[in-house]
């Protein structure tokens, strides 16, 4: 073979993950975690700006209270998925009746109403495409609140509310009057909600598939008074006292 007439092929020349386009780089990062995601970025400058790219965070799911605090990710117009779901003991403890919860557990309670508070104001300011939203053992969440996020999120299409115990008929009805491109929404075990309020959300707006587990056939919070309390404790006690 002659040489002088032989093409030299010059092999490529190695790209670093810096040198790759912002589209590339979105993509890579979002098959890692928040937490992950944030270590990663802080090697190098290039990588903090695809991080705080909103289009790097479509969606998001939190598992506990304290994830909130963290800044490990970014809200901006481009989160579309929001789940928020809790399920450990300590926050099993909001679902308690007010009425019911010593000194103690009113403080940590009032702990996580206020870091809830703030997540979904910033989430109302600054995440208007919003298309689904779960929120699950979520003891701390107000109707006003949600009646906030359908005000603010008029594009929200899918909302699943479970165990939910402030909610109540407030925001049945702010589902027909503000939820305009809603039309998949989950009411279970909310046991301040009735079935009149359910039947109100059907009756207006048809379009809406409904469902609500448990919710209309729970007991609902209700403080007990002193001078009701006073016959059931005597009859209870004479029961006692007639099976000893």
């Amino acid at each position: 073979m002659d040489t002088s007439t032989t093409k030299l092929i010059q092999p490529a020349t190695d790209l670093t993950i810096t040198q790759l386009n912002q589209e590339c780089l979105l993509h890579l990062l979002s098959y890692l975690d928040k937490d992950s995601c944030r270590s990663f970025s802080l090697t190098c400058h290039r990588l903090r700006e695809v991080y705080l790219d909103p289009r790097l965070w479509s969606l998001l799911l939190f598992r506990s209270p304290s994830e909130l605090r963290r800044e490990n990710y970014v809200l901006g117009p481009s989160l579309r998925y929001l789940a928020v779901t809790w399920h450990s003991s300590r926050v099993k403890v909001c679902n308690i009746e007010d009425w019911m919860k010593n000194q103690f557990q009113k403080d940590l309670c009032s702990k996580h109403e206020s870091l809830v508070s703030s997540f979904l104001e910033r989430v109302c300011t600054m995440c208007p495409n919003l298309l689904s939203l779960t929120l699950s053992g979520c003891g701390h969440i107000s109707d006003q609140e949600l009646i906030r996020v359908l005000q603010s999120c008029s594009r929200l299409r899918s909302l699943h509310l479970e165990n939910c115990v402030r909610v109540t008929d407030l925001t049945l009805q702010a589902l027909a009057l503000h939820g305009a491109a809603l039309h998949q929404v989950a009411v279970d075990f909310c046991r301040n909600v009735t079935q009149a309020g359910l039947e109100t959300v059907r009756e207006r707006r048809p379009d809406i598939h409904l469902t609500a587990e448990r919710s209309a056939w729970m007991i609902p919070d209700c403080k007990p008074d002193k001078r009701t309390q006073l016959p059931l404790r005597r009859s209870l006690m004479q029961k006692v006292l007639m099976f000893s």
